[in-house]
């Protein structure tokens, strides 16, 4: 995976291919199927899964990711929003909530009994990142930091994530809305925010600064008729790689950071 935002040609890599079955779903044209396999990609091509290695999951919802590491060998502490936050946001109802490792997906990735055993659940708030999640390997969040009120917050969230969480050495890996329509205008604050081109560029150089590592963020060309397809309210069931929201075009993009100290 070149581009560390959504892309048609990803897609058709023989290695998109065989983590999508890791994940335990054929791989279909939808940017959620993209995010997942390009966070289990960097945890396993940048040596933070495996066995003995201990990944920390934020807002996983019912997500395949805590069961795809564990089946690669590691340890598992899979989170999601204070069960109040789950109901006001609308996330319980809407099915994308989970309250405990029961809820969690894991059929056809890994047996009930290795995925018990691998896999623990806490409540976390994303707002409020506890100390008390330490020394893991590998951490990340699939889509959620855009919902935490600005792009400030998220923004921080990430920050936090690696020198709260992480052990020196360790990964850690967000995806987030991209704002592809602008580098100028964009929703700053709100339900959703959508991160511009300067503002990742500039977090970037942020945290280098501190001492990390940040793999460079670039930005897919839209080289297939798939990148230029804009789905539009009521979005479409079988799945895009761009939406609008909010008046701009939006994909997925990656973040990648690796704690220096």
């Amino acid at each position: 995976m070149a581009s560390s935002s959504c892309c048609a040609a990803d897609f058709f890599h023989p290695r998109f291919k065989e983590l999508s079955a890791l994940l335990g779903f054929a791989p279909i044209y939808h940017r959620k199927y993209w995010e997942w396999v390009f966070i289990l990609h960097k945890a396993m091509s940048l040596g933070a899964c495996g066995n003995g290695k201990r990944a920390l999951g934020y807002g996983v919802g019912t997500e395949p990711l805590p069961a795809a590491l564990a089946k690669a060998g590691s340890f598992v502490l899979a989170t999601d929003a204070p069960v109040e936050i789950g109901v006001s946001k609308g996330w319980l109802a809407g099915g994308q909530y989970s309250s405990g490792v029961d809820n969690l997906h894991y059929q056809g990735i890994i047996e009930l009994d290795e995925f018990r055993q691998k896999v623990d659940f806490a409540e976390a708030d994303m707002n409020a990142v506890s100390t008390g999640f330490n020394d893991f390997d590998f951490v990340w969040s699939s889509c959620c930091l855009e919902h935490l009120g600005s792009l400030k917050h998220g923004l921080d969230f990430i920050e936090n994530t690696v020198e709260k969480n992480l052990k020196v050495g360790g990964v850690a890996c967000h995806t987030t809305e991209f704002n592809v329509s602008s580098d100028h205008d964009t929703v700053e604050a709100g339900a959703t925010v959508l991160y511009r081109r300067r503002d990742l560029m500039a977090f970037a150089e942020r945290l280098r600064s501190r001492g990390h590592s940040v793999e460079p963020i670039v930005f897919a060309p839209e080289s297939h008729v798939l990148d230029q397809y804009v789905d539009v309210p009521p979005f479409s069931s079988h799945g895009h790689l761009k939406l609008l929201l909010e008046g701009y075009a939006s994909t997925s993009i990656g973040i990648v950071v690796r704690r220096g100290k």
